[in-house]
């Protein structure tokens, strides 16, 4: 064909021209917008929508019924990307004959991928919760139109699948609440977004509803209680020189608490009239006890604290037999960290040593040592670092035995008969002879 019959060919198929460009153009919507809602974060929808966003309702609404909005934007795109081939194929045809159907198949091709594909997905990717936004109102009333024949596709699809014994599902997701929000906080960790903090945070609270007051409780070798039976004036100073504002109360025997002391209903006490600390009786001061059994979830401890209003309870085992003590701070500590405040005693329980080793108490929970040294020792079968190296050594190990599991080389320092008293913690890389 010479240039003037192409030049009247082109100004006589105008419009098929503006035609497939048009069509170009759709399927980079169809394409950009799919994408855009698929990726967008529904949690920002929500608070955009509570903030008076109007298109993020549309957005949140579209995406409630997501087989059904990408099933609908599926349509639309093949359906211009094969009108668009068709009438790019129909027009080279009459420019270039029989090779026309191969010169079209490369231009459309190129054109739809780079035009319809790349740029649109890639913009809206880079980008979701904006790109959402502003294709929502568009995509709302094409969706309302084609929506019928996209569930109508859903459903072949469907009964095709269960042929095949394939059953699609939407009421139960792979993950659940906690697991997304757990993978969302660590990856933004990863990269950067969220600092080691926050992310301790966050994490503490989505496992209160997995740890039970007998993973974070005050054993009760460690509890600081008082013996009904002693002179008044003893119970008193020691009161008075504990750390602590509540303790235990017991009688006969540990096992047997009669009650929980607060140190400003002593002080009320010794306040009265003509109080003397010798005959203060204690059994007149004390608040009744609060039993709970060990299994409890902390999220459900946490829940009867501040039901109660209370800040202290004794924990027990199936047998009632005493184990320990929890209080709300050891809850909370489980969210914010450690809570110091000026009557707290120091306790040196993870010290670092100049070879890069870590010397610590046997009593150190592994939960701790992870939030601190954003370790991952296992603390499903054992509460504290000592626990986990008879766990896994399956023994009570004598002192200098060494033990590698977890990347982590354990030398058991001291013992005390059957406990564990000081470990050295090396990475299992930088092994050394035992000390």
């Amino acid at each position: 064909m010479t240039s003037e019959s192409v030049m009247a060919f082109l100004a006589e198929y105008w419009l098929i021209f503006l035609s497939i460009l048009g069509l170009i153009a759709a399927s980079a919507f169809f394409s950009g917008s799919e994408t855009a809602l698929t990726a967008t974060s529904r949690a920002r929808m929500h608070t955009l929508e509570a903030n008076g966003e109007v298109r993020a309702g549309i957005v949140n609404r579209l995406i409630e019924r997501r087989d059904r909005l990408i099933g609908a934007l599926l349509i639309g795109n093949n359906l211009v990307n094969i009108l668009a081939s068709s009438l790019t194929t129909s027009l080279f045809l009459g420019l270039f004959g029989d090779s026309g159907v191969a010169i079209a198949t490369i231009a459309m091709t190129v054109l739809l991928v780079i035009f319809s594909e790349v740029l649109p997905k890639s913009w809206a990717i880079s980008s979701p919760d904006r790109f959402a936004l502003f294709v929502s109102p568009v995509v709302r009333i094409y969706v309302a139109i084609a929506g019928p024949l996209s569930t109508a596709v859903n459903g072949i699809v469907r009964v095709i699948l269960g042929i095949f014994g394939v059953t699609l599902s939407n009421d139960e997701p792979m993950l659940t609440a906690h697991e997304e929000l757990r993978g969302a906080v660590n990856l933004l960790h990863r990269e950067g977004a969220v600092i080691k903090a926050d992310r301790d945070r966050l994490g503490g609270i989505l496992d209160l509803d997995e740890l039970e007051v007998s993973d974070i409780m005050v054993h009760r070798t460690s509890m600081r209680v008082l013996n009904a039976d002693e002179p008044p004036e003893a119970i008193v100073r020691t009161i008075l020189e504990s750390a602590y504002t509540r303790m235990p109360v017991w009688r006969g025997s540990t096992d047997n608490i009669i009650g929980v002391v607060h140190a400003k209903d002593l002080l009320r006490a010794l306040a009265e009239p003509d109080m003397e600390p010798a005959n203060l009786d204690i059994t007149k001061v004390v608040q009744k006890p609060w039993f709970v059994p060990d299994t409890t979830n902390l999220k459900e401890q946490l829940n009867a604290f501040l039901r109660r209003k209370g800040h202290f309870a004794i924990v027990v085992d199936e047998y009632g037999e005493v184990q320990g003590l929890v209080t709300l701070e050891d809850i909370l500590e489980e969210i914010v960290g450690d809570i110091s405040d000026e009557h707290d005693i120091d306790i040196q329980g993870v010290r670092q040593e100049a070879d890069g080793s870590i010397v610590v108490d046997g009593g150190v929970p592994i939960r701790d040592l992870n939030r601190a040294l954003d370790w991952n020792l296992p603390d499903e079968e054992a509460t504290t670092i000592a626990g986990l190296v008879i766990h896994e050594s399956k023994s009570i190990p004598e002192e200098r035995q060494a033990f590698t599991f977890y990347g982590k080389r354990f030398i058991v320092m001291k013992r005390v008969k059957n406990r564990i008293t000081k470990l050295r913690i090396r990475p299992a890389e930088a092994q050394q002879p035992a000390e």
